[in-house]
């Protein structure tokens, strides 16, 4: 079973909040059943139900759904909790789709089948169990699947669904239903006020199809989801069309015809009336305006140009005029190019069909593939021009004799693309599929040719498998030895479909899962294996536990080590060497290219992935046909430079990233400077005389400060460092910074200094009627008190007493000093002027420091702050989203609210299950390639998927590069194995024997042998193993029987050779 169900409401046990923490659940406005207080305007749905009912809107839990806010907004998650969704058919495409819009927070989900639970259903759907065989299957689900989502009220229907049903829902999804019933239903949908959107999605076997309708006229908000691009404008000119260029900083991103509005121009102010223009002949640095600027007034400087995201009105087609004329499929394989015109005929010839003989082709039987050929070729000659010149009867064939099966594969694909649309149509959030999409994966299927003996049922819960792909390797996927690391969203969804697809699912077979993170509740909206009272557990035990109830067969072992060089006694090379096939589900990029590496050493099959919000890509990483992981990297992102950041901000992203470096500075890093001088007094200064350079000055002037000035020994002294504080920051600093550099001031060419990007800033006067100024200092005491271990007083929650507080702290006055250095060198890689005098000042400073430390209390210690994005009770992102924000008030700087603050600043990654799901559900069509083994290069697809848009890219991988000499040829997959207890000379000879002339041998980091060092020499006659051990300390492990190093060598003509990693086998 999966973890009990809690009661909505219900308190987890072990939290613990103040009364003014408490968050409201989502419990006030569910419903009963679908048909009660049901808001059909769903357009998307202009006012949420409980608002028109005269209550408050739900409340966006925050903490659970920050990586889906991250993707959708506030405004599509309430329209999201206003939608109730209707899903017909609940085999394993129904539950896929039922599951992530679960997650997503819908306000109701109804499940409606007439059918019961029979074994083929356990291969995908992995709600059910083999104790639920013969129950109606909506309702064998409800269970499980509310325990994925209180909020979300799960309703059933058992009996025949009629059209009356329909007009109860916003969106409707068909997954097994009758063409003539499709057309019927979809018709009522098409005319019904307000129109209600229709999707039918059938998988079969390894082909699959979805068509979408929402209606005559659907609005899409927002088409991609992306934030509107903005350009810092450093030019207009006085033509026709006006010519403006901007600072070459990025890019432009717009595209002619996009829409922009002008703000800040300073000398042309005829641009800043809001007024939306229009662009063209845009370029990477500049564009032209539909707009005669001749009688406008010259350009000064300053200026920002905004795109307007235009909604845009799509008119679909009913289903019955779309059979016939469906128009542009969306391709996703360009080498299938033919595929989805075959398939809209396919898909209509097995209706007919099952229509004519009551059930499906039956399996491997050419009869019934001869029959539904027929049928495809006849329907095929109505379609008038669209119809296709040939008939593929080999992809027919296939279709038919797996047609019956719905495999957990296609099911996550079609789940996560199907659960998607509903949320646009939900929504109006990114651009719905525009009507039909085919996707097939025919190059699946095992290379030998199956016999209709192999694919007949064995009574068991893979029969539907076995139906497509075989006895054989269903048996080879039982045994198969599989490594998943990583156990977040990806690991979930892997562990589900390994479970259902029975991999690793016999004693022979083995599936090893590891990660050493545990359960925080922003997992649960997408960590399906997860529920609330999981919350401080270790993810990959919980997980493996959960797995084993979908398939109690799983022999499945669950590790918290982090795959890296420290853990390579756990995961040792036997280990490795015993492996058929290693997933990825890790969500950076430095354990990637670790576990890629290893791969490559081991020659192992890697299926690697990856998800950013909507967005998703698989590559596959096979030994010897395709290049590994590490082959292509994207380039790095362009950070702002520090100066830029510290004294010239010009986006909000530039604020956050210097408040998340300020709160990490006073709270954590200085605080730990602290105690590591406490802990060590003598050892911390001779390192810092030591050093003696701007950075140990800088960093010893800190301590000082935190341990005089800014030591606190009473809330109000917290209260005092947070209004200077406040002061320093968005006051002081400013008016230095604007005497050094005034308005008008020059660079040395004579230009502006105050030019774009750069923004002129104007200090902040405090004062504690602006909430935003008074609930920052707030934030900042309360954790400054936190660092001295000072208890808060009740009167901190009342604004009254605590601003009062604040107006009695003496704030000095300012004024600017000359000679003031500020870097504005944007190669600077640090703050700290270098100054002659040092080490002086080092001496002085630590003479202070020791002073200091005589006034502090016995075994004083401060307590550093770790920032933690995650808990709104902690007042981390309080501080760094009033910091930023008050920055940004300076510079001019559109300010964000808390959540936005708490995406950049915290660096979130964007992501829901829909894009999770899918990219799995295609790494998991490619693990039967792997396992069964005996495919070419081109079988294999690397994908990259927008669900936004939507886009589906699918490609064969890039071959490894290969280096050839003379009649040698090799690849990043090979290694050179040379046996027995070699010396450094001998390695040389074997070497040579190959044409090639070493002058370089390397252990780690260490040179072992280089032919320029007359020294060297005298190592020749020493054994590889042992010179490691002496100059590199190697210690080689007892499991380990090789040692590897890597050679430089030339050939005879003093070409440099790339040659593989060679492994001396000395025991």
């Amino acid at each position: 079973m999966l973890p009990r169900k809690r009661a909505a409401g219900e308190e987890v046990a072990g939290v613990v909040a103040g009364d003014s923490f408490l968050k409201k659940h989502r419990t006030d406005c569910l419903i009963s059943s679908a048909s009660e207080g049901v808001d059909n305007n769903h357009h998307p749905p202009s006012a949420m139900d409980c608002e028109a009912n005269g209550n408050n809107p739900p409340e966006i839990d925050e903490d659970l759904h920050s990586r889906q806010l991250a993707v959708y907004g506030r405004e599509t998650m309430r329209r999201l909790f206003a939608s109730n969704v209707l899903i017909s058919g609940i085999k394993g495409l129904g539950a896929e789709i039922a599951k992530n819009l679960v997650l997503a927070g819908v306000k109701s989900v109804t499940l409606h089948d007439e059918e019961t639970v029979d074994l083929w259903d356990l291969s995908s759907n992995f709600f059910l169990s083999e104790d639920d065989v013969g129950k109606n299957r909506a309702l064998a689900c409800v269970q499980k699947l509310q325990e994925l989502n209180n909020a979300v009220t799960i309703n059933t229907l058992t009996e025949e669904f009629t059209k009356e049903h329909l007009s109860d829902f916003q969106a409707v999804v068909f997954t097994d239903i009758s063409l003539e019933k499709a057309i019927e239903f979809d018709n009522y949908c098409y005319n019904h006020q307000p129109p209600i959107s229709f999707i039918k999605s059938e998988i079969r076997g390894l082909f699959g199809n979805i068509f979408c309708d929402f209606g005559p006229a659907f609005t899409v908000t927002d088409v991609d989801g992306k934030d509107p691009h903005t350009a810092i404008i450093a030019s207009i000119s006085n033509d026709n069309p006006a010519l403006v260029s901007c600072v070459d900083d990025e890019r432009l991103e717009f595209q002619d015809g996009d829409l922009v509005v002008f703000s800040e121009v300073k000398g042309m102010t005829e641009l800043n009336d809001g007024k939306p223009r229009k662009v063209k002949n845009a370029r990477p640095y500049s564009f032209c305006l539909e707009e005669d600027a001749t009688n406008f007034g010259p350009y000064l400087r300053g200026g920002i140009a905004t795109q307007v995201k235009q909604p845009k009105l799509l008119k679909f087609k009913p289903l019955s005029d779309a059979l016939r004329d469906p128009g542009d499929f969306l391709l996703s394989d360009f080498s299938k190019v033919d595929h989805p015109q075959l398939l809209h005929v396919a898909f209509q010839a097995l209706d007919k069909f099952r229509n004519d003989f009551g059930r499906f082709p039956a399996t491997g039987s050419e009869d019934d593939a001869r029959e539904l050929i027929a049928l495809a070729t006849s329907i095929n000659e109505s379609m008038g021009e669209g119809r296709l010149e040939e008939i593929n009867e080999k992809i027919l064939r296939h279709f038919a004799s797996g047609s019956r099966a719905t495999l957990n594969p296609m099911a996550a694909i079609f789940g996560g693309i199907v659960g998607q649309e509903v949320v646009k149509a939900c929504s109006g959030k990114f651009h719905p599929l525009f009507q039909f999409f085919y996707f097939d994966s025919v190059e699946s299927l095992p290379t030998e040719v199956l016999e209709a003996s192999d694919l007949l049922p064995a009574n068991s819960r893979y029969d539907a498998q076995i139906s497509v792909f075989g006895s054989k390797l269903q048996r080879q996927l039982e045994e198969a030895k599989v490594f998943i690391v990583g156990s977040g969203a990806l690991g979930c969804e892997f562990l589900k479909n390994l479970a259902l697809m029975g991999v690793s699912c016999s004693r022979r077979g083995k599936l090893v899962i590891t990660d050493d993170d545990v359960i925080e509740k922003s997992n649960l909206s997408r960590q399906f294996l997860f529920r609330d009272w999981n919350i401080g557990q270790a993810k990959s035990t919980v997980a493996a536990s959960v797995a084993s109830t979908i398939n109690p067969s799983l022999h499945i072992e669950a590790l918290q080590n982090r795959a890296s060089p420290e853990t390579e006694n756990v995961f040792d090379d036997s280990f490795w060497e015993g492996l058929d096939v290693v997933i990825n589900a890790l969500d950076n990029i430095n354990a990637r290219m670790y576990v890629d590496q290893r791969c490559v050493y081991f020659q192992k099959p890697l299926l690697e992935s990856g998800t950013l919000g909507a967005l998703c890509n698989t590559q596959m990483v096979i030994p010897h046909l395709t290049e590994n992981y590490g082959a292509s990297r994207d380039p790095p992102e362009k950070q702002a430079p520090m100066c830029t950041v510290h004294s010239f901000p010009h986006n909000i992203d530039h604020c956050l990233t210097w408040a998340r470096s300020e709160f990490e500075g006073m709270l954590e890093k200085m605080p730990t400077e602290v105690n590591n001088f406490l802990s060590n007094p003598a050892e911390y200064t001779s390192s810092m005389k030591t050093a003696g350079d701007a950075q140990a000055r800088d960093l010893l002037e800190r301590v000082v400060e935190c341990l005089d000035v800014g030591r606190c020994e009473t809330f109000q002294d917290c209260i005092t460092w947070a209004r200077l504080k406040f002061e320093d920051y968005f006051s002081n600093r400013v008016k230095q910074l604007t005497f050094t550099f005034p308005e008008d001031s020059a660079t040395s060419t004579g230009a502006p200094f105050w030019s774009a990007p750069k923004r002129f800033p104007r200090p902040l006067q405090y004062t504690s009627s602006d909430p935003s100024h008074l609930h920052l200092v707030l934030a900042a005491s309360i954790l400054k008190a936190e660092n001295f271990r000072i208890s808060v007083p009740k009167w901190a929650n009342s604004p009254g007493e605590f601003a009062d507080a604040v107006d009695r702290v003496l704030v000095p006055d300012f004024e600017p000093r000359k000679g003031v250095k500020i870097v504005t060198d944007e190669k600077a890689t640090s703050l700290s002027a270098t100054s002659v005098d040092d080490g002086a000042v080092i001496s002085d400073l630590i003479a202070k420091l020791e002073e200091c430390s005589k006034r502090l209390p016995p075994r004083f210690r401060m307590n550093p702050i770790q920032f933690e994005k995650d808990d709104d009770t902690n007042y981390h992102m309080d501080l760094i989203s009033g910091l930023a924000n008050m920055r940004a008030r300076n510079y001019g700087i559109p300010e964000v609210d808390k959540l936005k603050a708490k995406f950049i600043a915290g660096r979130i990654i964007p992501a829901i299950a829909t894009s999770t799901a899918m990219a799995t559900g295609l790494v998991c069509l490619e693990l039967y390639k792997v396992l069964a083994g005996g495919h070419k290069v081109e079988d294999y697809r690397n994908t990259f998927a927008n669900l936004a848009l939507p886009m589906l890219t699918m490609s064969e991988p890039v071959p490894p590069k290969v280096i050839k000499h003379l009649d040698m040829a090799w690849t990043v997959w090979d290694r050179w194995a040379v046996h027995g207890d070699l010396t450094l000379r001998e390695l040389l000879r074997w070497l040579k024997d190959k044409g090639l002339n070493a002058y370089s041998i390397s252990c780690g980091t260490s040179l072992l042998y280089n032919s320029m060092f007359p020294r060297h020499k005298d190592r020749l006659d020493k054994k590889v193993v042992d010179v490691a051990k002496e100059v590199a300390k190697l210690e080689v492990p007892s499991y380990r029987r090789h040692l590897d190093v890597v050679v430089a060598c030339e050939d005879d003509e003093d070409n440099d050779i790339d040659i593989p990693l060679v492994s001396v086998y000395f025991k």
